[in-house]
């Protein structure tokens, strides 16, 4: 039997794909992308269900009513805009910038029970709520007892 010998330096690319993992899940707004390091700006967003319809809300601060697209395909509903980066600064003026800009896109498979066709969008005050009725033969039906 031959002895090995133990380099702990082997256990470090394990260790740190596993905190990256770990930073991902805790910051799902912000994902690196292949493209030179640069960060992918992703809005949060809540989703629920209502009686009747269900409900997506997305955090879009500073980001134009006119930048913002709603669409639903096949089934699945794709919120996509642009934040644009408006003053125009010098970047050795900087002391930090931690906003994101550019573009967005966050899509989401709906439910089958669903009606694409009626579907509502409104912004406002950086947040746009997106109302997704549900058809009327998956709402729940109330029945009298005699």
């Amino acid at each position: 039997m031959a002895l090995v010998r133990n380099n702990p330096w082997t256990a470090l690319p394990t260790l740190q794909s596993r905190v990256n993992r770990l930073f991902d899940d805790m910051f799902p707004e912000i994902r690196q992308t292949d493209d030179m390091g640069l960060m992918e700006w992703r809005p949060v967003v809540d989703t629920y269900e209502k009686n009747d319809h269900i409900v997506v809300n997305a955090e879009l601060p500073g980001v134009n009513k006119e930048d913002i697209t709603v669409d639903v395909k096949n089934n699945v509903l794709t919120i996509s805009g642009e934040r644009k980066h408006e003053e125009n600064v010098n970047e050795t003026n900087y002391y930090r910038n931690e906003r994101f800009y550019g573009k967005f896109q966050r899509s989401f498979t709906l439910p089958d029970n669903v009606d694409a066709e009626k579907v509502d969008a409104v912004y406002k005050d950086g947040v746009l709520e997106v109302k997704i009725p549900k058809t009327e033969d998956s709402k729940t039906k109330k029945i009298t007892v005699n």
